[in-house]
């Protein structure tokens, strides 16, 4: 609900501060009086456009400060929050800067905002009906929310839109796997010869490192064995060999220890350098007899580094990552093998797509039943607001579906019998679109969430009953929301809760628009003037006195 606005240098406004009512609020003044700046000053609040015409001449900027409560909207505190534009809990705060020179500054709870955020916000707090701005009615995301809401269909259009979004994201992984498939199609073919070559080589790094080392022994057979047998020959073989010298250095030493105590250490050492020296023969010579020039070993050996070798590079990896890249391999394809499971796939979306269009009928189903309602609900309150013979209609226009159903919605209406509907955005006459407005919004008053309407000379082209009428439609409306309406009408006046008037004064040589209340005196005279004119009777009075009592 609208709680305050505050409006300073705005067109012919120097400063107002005016305290909103629950109920039904009724703004009258003279033609010219400026009864219109106020939705004006509220639109630019709620993100409407501004040009440097809005400040008042001789100021620098103009200045326009709405304050909403907002305990009863939590949908709306939730958008706040997701967009950091929190306040104080349960207020929200609107204001709109505007300077001389015509640029704009929009702010939301003292936040910097956009103006597309300033009017997202706007469209949970107030509708403005009428030939000004922004009329939610005429939006065909509005009028689908508003028989959605007045038929009661809350959960049948959550439950839609979810099989909606698992049948699409089921369809998308289909149609995204069918683009890639011939790309699949080549690289499991390329996958398939090349774990089958890297599988054929059969390679392991343990065999790895046993063939190098093989190969070392093969490449260097003829200098091993070479080396062995001077080996052999120093130590055992020859006539001057090491071994034969040191065991005469024991014998004689043995026989000539009886003299000499002393040299039994000598002996002791020696005897274990004996033992060595004959063990490093006897394995030289075991080595010896294993060894053995195998050129055809040796060319075997070469093969085998040299397929591995070609692998490696092929693969451009060194040897040891061979066996790490065909286990890779080997992953990928057994994966692009299992990824073959299109007709699982298909099968899911099939059920996905049949459990959509069940619950999209059944909200079909609802939504016509709703819309044939509503329809002559509407056209019925037609009959009695100037617009004898005309029909509200709403079209479902059947198409191949999305998330809000199997069927596009638009309020369609004819203003006479002899016209065919039209769409309600393209209805010429701005009077008769606000009073038809006003018949949905009434009917529909129990169900639709926007907290504060605001109708704007809805009563143009009509007089007498039909008058009464509407202002008893608006007060009727003023029982469930907070409705301001801007008329000059009397009969709509005298239904008011709350009656303001807008005048205008003459102050420093400039001219001055000002909105004040009135109390019952006050607005016996208001509506003796927009009875009589001028000249006010005793007798204008007495009937201005009457059409407040019998409200």
């Amino acid at each position: 609900m609208l709680l305050t606005l505050n409006i300073r240098d705005f067109v012919i406004v120097d400063r107002i501060e005016l305290e909103f009512q629950p109920g039904f609020t009724v703004l009258t003044g003279e033609t010219g009086a400026g009864k219109s700046i106020l939705i004006d000053a509220l639109s630019l609040a709620l993100g409407e456009r501004a040009d440097a015409g809005v400040v008042r001449a001789g100021t620098e900027r103009a200045e326009i400060e709405a304050e909403f409560d907002t305990r009863a909207l939590p949908q709306l505190q939730s958008w706040l929050n997701e967009h950091d534009l929190g306040g104080d809990p349960g207020v929200c705060l609107m204001r709109r800067v505007v300077d001389a020179g015509g640029r704009s500054r929009a702010f939301i709870n003292g936040h910097s905002a956009t103006l597309q955020q300033m009017r997202e916000s706007g469209e949970f707090l107030v509708d403005i009906h009428g030939q000004h701005a922004h009329q939610s009615l005429l939006k065909a995301a509005a009028q689908r929310e508003l028989l959605d809401a007045y038929a009661g269909l809350g959960h049948r259009v959550k439950e839609t839109a979810t099989a909606w979004k698992e049948w699409q994201a089921l369809k998308r992984a289909r149609l995204e796997r069918e683009k890639n498939a011939a790309v699949d199609a080549e690289e499991l073919d390329r996958l398939e010869w090349q774990v089958k070559e890297l599988a054929i080589l059969n390679f392991s790094v343990p065999e790895w490192e046993e063939l190098q080392a093989e190969h070392g022994r093969l490449t260097h057979s003829a200098s091993l064995m070479e080396g062995v047998q001077y080996g052999l020959e120093v130590l055992s073989e020859n006539d001057a060999a090491c071994l034969a010298q040191v065991n005469g250095v024991i014998a004689r030493l043995n026989n000539l220890v009886e003299y000499d105590a002393g040299l039994k250490e000598v002996l002791d050492l020696l005897a274990p350098a004996e033992v060595q020296l004959g063990e490093a023969a006897y394995s030289l010579r075991h080595y010896l007899q294993r060894l053995d020039l195998d050129p055809e070993r040796l060319a075997q050996c070469e093969e085998r580094l040299t397929e591995v070798h070609d692998a490696a590079r092929k693969y451009r990896v060194v040897p040891d990552q061979l066996p790490e890249l065909l286990a890779e391999k080997s992953g990928r394809l057994d994966a692009l093998r299992g990824s073959d499971s299109g007709g699982d796939e298909a099968q899911r979306e099939q059920v996905a797509q049949a459990q959509y269009l069940e619950l999209a009928d059944k909200l079909s189903a609802a939504r016509k039943e709703a819309a044939q309602e509503l329809g002559g609900k509407v056209s019925a309150a037609m009959q009695s607001l100037a617009m004898a013979g005309g029909r509200f209609e709403i079209a479902l226009t059947a198409f191949e579906g999305n998330a809000h159903g199997l069927e596009e919605i638009e309020f369609q209406v004819s203003a006479h019998a002899s016209l065919p509907p039209k769409s309600l955005a393209k209805v010429a006459s701005g009077g008769e679109l606000s009073r038809i407005s006003l018949a949905i919004q009434v009917i529909t008053s129990k169900v639709s969430l926007v907290p504060t309407l605001i109708f704007d000379e809805v009563d143009v082209g009509i007089g007498g009953g039909v008058a009464e009428i509407v202002g008893q439609l608006l007060k009727q409306l003023g029982a469930e929301r907070q409705v301001l309406c801007v008329t000059h009408l009397p009969q709509v006046a005298a239904q008011g809760d709350h009656h303001w008037q807008v005048s205008k004064n003459t102050r420093d040589g400039g001219v001055a628009s000002s909105i004040q209340g009135l109390e019952r005196e006050a607005r016996i005279d208001e509506i003796a003037r927009m009875l009589g004119g001028v000249d006010i009777t005793d007798t204008t009075r007495k009937h201005a006195a009457e059409m407040l009592e019998v409200k």
